[in-house]
């Protein structure tokens, strides 16, 4: 059984920076295709940014995040990051790690919740204007 634990979150000051990290267990994270999603009170859960296993190489990230956050793995860690850059108080959310099986597929352009099998708990991300 995958478990995933979230760890980063904190409180920043419009424009500045912060990198989540999803430390992974039972489940190998450069095989299988992973992602991270926030939810923001009121608000549906949404795809952030999505990465496929290694011998693909791909990544999605949605509009909003675009030239400001970047997905990545550490192999040797067995952990996901998310660095976020320039963020601003509509970033604010609780940000989720998750999981799926084997590599993305149209998992990578759906950014769909239920596309995904393991989630973690969550971290919290505020931003002060």
């Amino acid at each position: 059984q995958a478990q995933l634990v979230e760890s980063g979150g904190g409180s920043v000051q419009a424009g500045g920076s912060l990198r989540l990290s999803c430390a992974a267990s039972g489940y190998t994270v450069s095989r299988n295709c992973m992602g991270w999603f926030r939810q923001a009170p009121g608000k549906e859960r949404e795809a952030v940014a999505i990465t496929d296993i290694d011998i693909d190489d791909t990544t999605a990230y949605a509009d909003s995040v675009k030239g400001r956050f970047n997905i990545s793995k550490d192999h040797a860690k067995n952990t996901l990051y998310l660095q976020m850059n320039s963020l601003k108080p509509e970033d604010t959310a609780m940000y989720y790690c998750a999981a799926g099986v084997g590599n993305c597929g149209v998992r990578m352009f759906r950014h769909r919740r239920d596309d995904f099998d393991y989630w973690g708990e969550g971290t919290q991300v505020t931003v002060n204007s």
